[in-house]
């Protein structure tokens, strides 16, 4: 890899700002000064320090996010904040999120920039199931859990069979293993009621991290990977 390639995509800089650090000897490698951007480094053994301080090399990036609401699932947006401005430390990463929670949505928000981690759990092929807690307008019934079970028709077809469980009253948990466009709240407004909120706390077998606050993140660890791909 190019040692401006390099720097670039560790965030330190644009490409020019890069070359003029590379230019004024804030560079070294292999605690060397090197002027060149052209120079090849290996980012896995190399040594590349910036005014002293070593550069860690990242290339995949993995992440758990308790998304807020009022944040959109999106790269960038005009108008509103975005998941990605929640994690500025990873942005120049080309960090995305894996799939969607609608603006008014919390919870459970994997965010990644890796492609195939990406499709590995979103592809409607691989029917992961995905766990909500909802605030619902009316009751939910013994009825209603019999109905999800037995499978929904929407207007864009018949839904997997789904798991609705009663936790008290107007709360309940829903686990659905497809992902339609604004899917619970379809199913729960198809039962003649209405979702006034919806947190997702489970993807596949991970559960939402109970420390982490609204719009805090942290890295995924190997128990959380055998967790979600498992």
């Amino acid at each position: 890899m190019r040692l401006d390639k390099f720097l670039a995509n560790m965030g330190i800089g644009t490409r020019n700002e890069v070359k003029q650090s590379l230019k004024k000897g804030y560079v070294k490698v292999n605690d060397k000064v090197n002027k060149s951007p052209k120079t090849q480094i290996n980012p896995d053994e190399d040594i590349i320090t910036v005014n002293g301080e070593k550069i860690i090399y990242i290339d995949k990036v993995y992440i758990m996010l308790n998304k807020p609401s009022d944040v959109v699932s999106a790269t960038e947006d005009d108008k509103h904040q975005t998941v990605i401005d929640l994690i500025p430390e990873y942005k120049h990463l080309g960090i995305f999120p894996v799939g969607r929670l609608d603006k008014d949505t919390e919870g459970l928000l994997l965010i990644t920039n890796d492609g195939q981690f990406n499709h590995n759990l979103m592809s409607p092929n691989k029917h992961v199931p995905k766990t909500y807690e909802v605030v619902s307008k009316n009751d939910v019934t013994q009825s209603d859990v019999e109905r999800f079970k037995e499978g929904l028709e929407l207007s864009d077809g018949l839904l997997k069979p789904a798991q609705l469980e009663i936790i008290e009253n107007r709360r309940s948990r829903v686990t659905i293993y497809e992902g339609k466009y604004h899917q619970v709240k379809r199913m729960f407004h198809e039962i003649e009621n209405e979702v006034l909120q919806l947190k997702r706390i489970k993807i596949a077998n991970l559960e939402l991290d109970t420390s982490l606050k609204l719009g805090e993140f942290r890295l995924l660890t190997e128990e959380d990977f055998k967790l979600l791909l498992n």
